[in-house]
């Protein structure tokens, strides 16, 4: 008789320890999910790439990946293809030189090397950008740390132009707005270059960016030149504050035609 006791009253300890593991594990989970939903945070990720280089096709498939993953969420990515891999046997079409001076802003402001597939978030961090792990980590960071200053964009297009309205309440004179014009996805067959014979898939990749000083105009409109290929569903805009000094992105939306 006092072994079954026994036995019932380890039973139940057992059970009433279970309950409250299970309540303790909903109560944290439940706690997570408030302190994300309540943050006010974002994340920009700059990719510089190119269709010359055989590691970033694994970057920018990532970034397809991650872009599908945060559909719903303020993460912002835009895809840089530089144009220093030109002359090593490939041309790549998306690729500027604008874009290549961009990442060399970075390196003298992170004091970081320049290289590709490199991803950069908020300004403020960078990375090899096919690890997968950092990337993840990051973007987590960022949404619970960094508040997002608010940006008011809306986007019209005519027969030969895009026209982006935008309003900041930032009026730091170390800030300025970068209104981005950015293709949603397409892809190449590469022929030449260490990507010889592949098919590349490009994800987010910018076009057009301009540049605009908040010190002069919190608000106004920007215009771009319409891409030949150009359709609504497509393309969209994206825009960053961003201090000149430290390079720290402090704010960023989007807008859709």
């Amino acid at each position: 008789m006092i072994l079954k006791n026994l036995i019932g009253t380890a039973a139940f300890v057992a059970l009433m320890f279970t309950v409250s593991a299970f309540s303790c594990t909903d109560k944290a989970e439940e706690t997570l999910q408030n302190s994300t939903s309540n943050n006010n945070g974002f994340a920009v990720l700059e990719l510089f790439t190119s269709e010359g280089c055989s590691s970033c096709p694994p970057a920018d498939q990532l970034m397809g990946e991650i872009e599908k993953q945060y559909k719903d969420q303020p993460v912002y990515i835009l895809a840089y293809h530089v144009d220093y891999w030109n002359n090593l046997g490939w041309k790549d079409k998306f690729s500027s030189v604008e874009n290549s001076k961009r990442q060399q802003q970075y390196a003298q402001t992170l004091r970081s090397q320049v290289y590709t597939p490199q991803l950069i978030v908020n300004g403020k961090k960078e990375f090899i950008g096919s690890d997968r792990d950092a990337v993840e980590n990051a973007i987590q960071t960022a949404l619970l740390n960094d508040n997002n200053a608010k940006i008011d964009l809306s986007a019209k297009v005519s027969e030969k132009e895009i026209n982006v309205n935008f309003k900041v309440q930032e009026n730091n004179p170390q800030n300025k707005l970068l209104i981005t014009l950015v293709e949603k996805k397409s892809s190449t067959n590469v022929q030449k270059g260490e990507n010889e014979g592949r098919h590349l898939i490009h994800w987010q990749i910018v076009h057009q960016q301009n540049q605009i000083s908040l010190k002069n105009y919190p608000e106004g409109t920007t215009t771009f030149k319409l891409p030949a290929n150009f359709n609504t569903n497509d393309w969209e805009i994206i825009g960053m504050i961003q201090n000149v000094k430290s390079g720290a992105i402090v704010g960023s939306a989007e807008a859709s035609f």
